[in-house]
């Protein structure tokens, strides 16, 4: 069929043609976002999940949605080599200028903006293109105790929005990436202008462990945000997700390939847009059959094993590719550590660095004590088809 129309679109936050079994998400975010412009309360989102689940997809959907209610938005992602202060000047910069336009908030947004430049003084950010043209204002956000200055300065912008009648959102993906310290900061923060009644929300993404992490961090965190769980999708959305945008091009997909690709991707997000996009590319003319995606099924797998997969495992050490393969030796996930040191033939202790490296990359998580998972569906059939089929093993372990 022609490849030109293809409605998939396999590929890092991208949105899919069908945004299937998310329902009651972005209902909740509506809701909540909502609320927070009458003065009402209601609580920010952490939505928690493994590669490929969709997460990203739904923060620029709350995006989207939060400005269609009115709110001023700002999306950032935490990379590992960035502070939270160093990520949220130029945005927070952005929000009070466009507040500063609007009459009633002129003098709230000036307030905030001196806030913001002794905050910025404080923790050092660079401020590079982005320069604020007022002085800073002595006490306000400026301690250096991040906890304190987050909150002042945000509960500023708080004040700013609603005297504008508007309000903030920030969003930001991968929530993992940020500190103790900053995960801290951003839930005192959050708490403070919930108490104030200040129209900020807060939605973040990340791997499982955030829950956990906010827990640790405050105590009063699950009271705070909801932690929405974003899985592989059941199998009524999984068709939908394959079957919709096919036959929004006015063609069709028979049951039995539809079976075939459920069943392939066990439902992840990412992988589905993989398989919908490769059996599109592959079939002659509708419908998509059976042989269709037995024929897609090779693109799809080589195409995620060199990308999807691949990445992944190139950031991690020689020791560190020993022990995820040492995981996969184990079968389906979730293992125990100890069996894992059985494999290498270490103690457990002795591999504690080398797990709490490979948890800080991202790549395993602790689902339950004693426990370790891959923070990547099916990583461990790609470990299995490349490093422990010795049929297909032709270069050793890197």
């Amino acid at each position: 069929m022609d490849p030109v129309r293809n409605p998939f679109a396999p590929g890092a936050g991208s949105q899919p043609p069908e945004l299937a079994g998310r329902d009651e998400i972005i209902s909740e975010a509506a809701v909540a976002l909502q609320r927070v412009l009458l003065g009402k309360h209601d609580r920010s989102q952490i939505l928690l999940g493994l590669r490929g689940t969709g997460k990203t997809v739904l923060l620029n959907r709350i995006e989207q949605l939060a400005e269609n209610f009115n709110h001023l938005t700002s999306f950032v992602e935490a990379p590992e080599d960035k502070t939270l202060a160093e990520l949220l000047y130029p945005k927070i910069h952005q929000v009070l200028r466009r507040l500063s336009l609007i009459e009633s908030a002129q003098a709230n947004a000036y307030s905030a903006m001196r806030a913001l430049r002794g905050f910025a003084s404080v923790f050092k950010v660079s401020v590079g293109d982005v320069s604020i043209s007022v002085d800073p204002e002595t006490g306000s956000a400026d301690s250096g105790n991040l906890e304190y200055d987050l909150s002042d300065l945000f509960i500023r912008i708080g004040e700013a929005a609603k005297s504008a009648g508007k309000a903030w959102t920030l969003l930001i993906d991968e929530v993992q990436y940020l500190s103790q310290l900053e995960l801290s900061a951003l839930i005192v923060a959050i708490h403070r202008v919930n108490q104030k009644q200040l129209p900020i929300m807060f939605f973040g993404a990340g791997l499982p462990m955030i829950a956990a992490l906010s827990g640790d961090a405050k105590s009063y965190a699950e009271r705070l945000f909801s932690y929405p769980t974003v899985g592989p999708l059941d199998d009524e959305s999984a068709t939908a997700a394959i079957q919709q945008p096919i036959n929004d091009e006015g063609e069709a997909i028979t049951d039995e390939a539809l079976r075939m690709i459920i069943d392939r991707t066990e439902g992840y997000p990412y992988f589905l847009q993989e398989w919908g996009y490769q059996a599109w590319n592959v079939a002659k003319a509708s419908p998509i059959t059976a042989d269709d995606i037995a024929h897609a099924s090779s693109s799809a797998l080589r195409r995620l094993d060199e990308g999807f997969f691949r990445v992944r495992f190139d950031r991690l050490t020689p020791k560190e590719r020993e022990y995820v393969i040492a995981m996969a030796k184990l079968g389906k996930s979730p293992y125990r550590s100890s069996d894992i040191a059985d494999v290498l033939k270490e103690k457990v202790q002795s591999l504690g660095p080398c797990r709490a490296k490979i948890i800080n990359k991202g790549m395993i998580y602790s689902p339950a004590h004693g426990d370790i998972a891959f923070t990547v569906p099916m990583f461990e059939n790609y470990l299995r088809r490349h490093f422990l089929d010795a049929s297909k093993q032709t270069t050793p372990l890197p």
